[in-house]
């Protein structure tokens, strides 16, 4: 076994001893402990590493999107929803007041909507018509029997086709929802020259004879004479 002295001062001179000492007692590394790497296997790896990094990247992506798209859809899905049970909401309650509008116009018709019943009136049908509620029926627009109700029918050479003559009660919709159909009369067009069977013609002639002429009366004395 070899002992080696790393005192820095000479025990026997007390003297510094030279740097050379230092430089021998430090023991060599051994080879190969160190790898040198070549440029072109560093730039296999970073490509490699650059290569994973985008994989992930791209996995993330399409989580966002993905999580983008099914926010997205949530969002329209309640709004949708919401819409629609506002919708219910005022379809309710302007069902329930039909009848004051049928009221309200009757009283119109009759000249009795005056002072302040016709105030109060006039701001109910205006905060019905502003919530959506719109009235349908007209006279002479063509019958729909998806919005009208027939009650009665005609028929004449003066219209095309079924066509509304008289609007018995107005029909009212919100948005796309019909809530009451309109009651109307409905003329269908009659073809010009019809035929028309007079009832006088199609009936028997009361003066016609029923049956062959009686003959005359002979007595027991032979025809009677005048």
């Amino acid at each position: 076994m070899v002992v080696r002295d790393r005192r820095r001062i000479d025990p026997v001179t007390g003297e510094v001893r030279p740097a050379a000492d230092d430089a021998e007692s430090t023991p060599e590394e051994p080879a190969g402990r160190h790898h040198v790497t070549e440029p072109g296997e560093e730039e296999t790896v970073a490509a490699k590493e650059a290569m994973e990094l985008q994989v992930q990247l791209d996995e993330r992506t399409g989580d966002l999107k993905r999580l983008t798209a099914e926010y997205a859809n949530y969002r329209k899905r309640v709004e949708r929803d919401r819409e629609s049970v506002l919708v219910s909401a005022k379809a309710a309650l302007a069902g329930e007041l039909l009848s004051v509008l049928d009221d309200v116009e009757r009283a119109a018709a009759h000249g009795d909507l005056t002072g302040a019943f016709k105030s109060v009136a006039d701001k109910l049908v205006a905060t019905l018509h502003k919530a959506g509620l719109a009235p349908f029926g007209q006279d002479g627009e063509p019958f729909d029997p998806s919005v009208h109700e027939a009650v009665q029918h005609d028929t004449s050479p003066d219209v095309p086709g079924p066509t509304v003559t008289a609007v018995l009660r107005r029909g009212y919709r919100l948005g796309d929802r019909v809530l009451r159909a309109a009651l109307v009369a409905v003329t269908d067009h009659e073809p010009t020259g019809a035929i028309v069977v007079d009832e006088a013609e199609a009936a028997p002639e009361a003066s016609s004879p029923s049956g062959p002429p009686a003959p005359d009366s002979v007595g027991p004395d032979g025809p009677s004479e005048n």
